[in-house]
């Protein structure tokens, strides 16, 4: 199926991420991934150290807000990446940005992949910019990366759901992005095109002498 039949027919699934729900999601995975990586950490070390100045407050802050920054950034480069690694889909056929309207940055492909690659690829970033950091964070006795890492773990929040929704799904659906907006339109492969009426009748059925309407 290319892209000519798909913009020729209806999703047979809409995926459309409810926002406000979503962010209630992330509050909770922020929250719950924070206290995880510390009881881990401190089941580790068997204590959590902490020391506290108004300079070292600051400091934090900025790297925080800059290592924040930086991994939505690579958040979504991941997207891309996972669109790459398991749809195979060549780097210009994919497009980065920033909903401002939404206060989102997204990664997108005009090219539909099978359910399994997208599912993937909505997951890589978790990996890498949510988990990967928490290890180090924890090997490191590193604050920074420790709260960062809870950071984008909620900040994969609609992954995650999106990705609950496809598990509803076969595999070898496809499923195509949209551009801008946190949506996904969902194809079955096997669904066949209407096909054309067999000569002899219309519609409204045959003509008494054998013959069809002339339009």
């Amino acid at each position: 199926m290319n892209l000519e039949e798909l913009d020729s027919r209806e999703p047979d699934r809409v995926i459309d991420l409810d926002l406000r729900r979503v962010m209630k999601q992330s509050l909770w995975l922020t929250g719950g991934g924070a206290a995880v990586l510390y009881l881990v950490s401190f089941l580790i070390r068997g204590e959590i150290s902490l020391s506290v100045s108004f300079g070292g407050f600051m400091l934090g802050l900025l790297l925080f807000t800059v290592g924040y920054v930086v991994l939505i950034v690579l958040h979504e480069a991941c997207h891309l990446l996972g669109f790459r690694i398991f749809g195979g889909v060549p780097f210009r056929k994919m497009a980065y940005g920033v909903n401002l309207e939404m206060g989102i940055a997204y990664a997108t492909t005009e090219i539909p992949l099978r359910n399994k690659p997208m599912r993937d690829a909505l997951l890589l970033p978790l990996w890498l910019t949510g988990i990967l950091p928490g290890i180090i964070g924890i090997w490191l006795d590193s604050h920074l990366l420790i709260l960062l890492s809870a950071f984008l773990i909620g900040g994969a929040a609609g992954d995650l759901e999106m990705n609950r929704q496809l598990r509803k799904l076969p595999d070898n659906w496809l499923i195509r992005d949209d551009p801008e907006k946190p949506k996904l339109y969902a194809y079955d492969p096997q669904e066949k095109e209407a096909t054309p009426d067999e000569p002899g009748g219309t519609e409204d059925g045959p003509h008494e002498n054998g013959t069809t309407h002339e339009s």
